[in-house]
């Protein structure tokens, strides 16, 4: 078993609707599986924004700034960790919204050809005053293949509660 697949197999379980409100246990931590860098990616995520400094388009610029090539927008990789959480499909049927991102920072530079994924647990959740519903935070970090964190953040998500005869973690 590859390092990858040990690491996305540690994460707890997940029911078939995904997680809801009073499924949620602080301390969980879920890991995505891996996405890899490319040139054409960071182009269209410039083409798609207008965002085309030459840190992201043009290799000699970049490298006079001190990096070994273009690098990828620092967007892009909060992008992409959302994207990537998508992908263990924990609120398919109970996320409501995205609340926002806070205490984003990034800390080293996205290359083409690196290999990343998001490592996230959870570490609040309170229930909505005005809907049948919770707000969770998530820490979430991208993480390059070679365990160094490229962006931390929190995440808040705005998930709703089911019926409690039909509770995931009750069954």
């Amino acid at each position: 078993m590859t390092q990858e697949n040990e690491m996305q197999e540690k994460h707890a379980p997940v029911g078939p609707d995904g997680l809801f409100y009073e499924d949620i246990i602080l301390g969980d931590t879920f890991v995505t599986s891996a996405h890899e860098i490319t040139r054409e990616g960071i182009a269209t995520f410039g083409s798609v924004t207008l965002d085309d400094h030459p840190l992201h388009t043009d290799d000699s610029f970049a490298k006079a700034a001190g990096f070994p090539g273009i690098i990828a927008h620092g967007l892009f990789g909060l992008s992409l960790m959302e994207g990537l959480k998508t992908t263990l499909h924990l609120y398919d049927k109970s996320s409501i919204a995205s609340l926002g991102w806070d205490k984003v920072k990034f800390l080293h530079p996205i290359l083409p050809g690196d290999r990343v994924h998001v490592e996230m647990t959870f570490t609040a959740a309170r229930e909505s005053r005005s809907r049948p519903a919770g707000i969770v935070t998530e820490v979430v970090h991208l993480v390059r293949g070679d365990g160094t964190e490229l962006i931390s953040a929190e995440h808040l998500s705005f998930i709703r509660k089911r019926d409690a005869n039909t509770a995931y973690r009750d069954q």
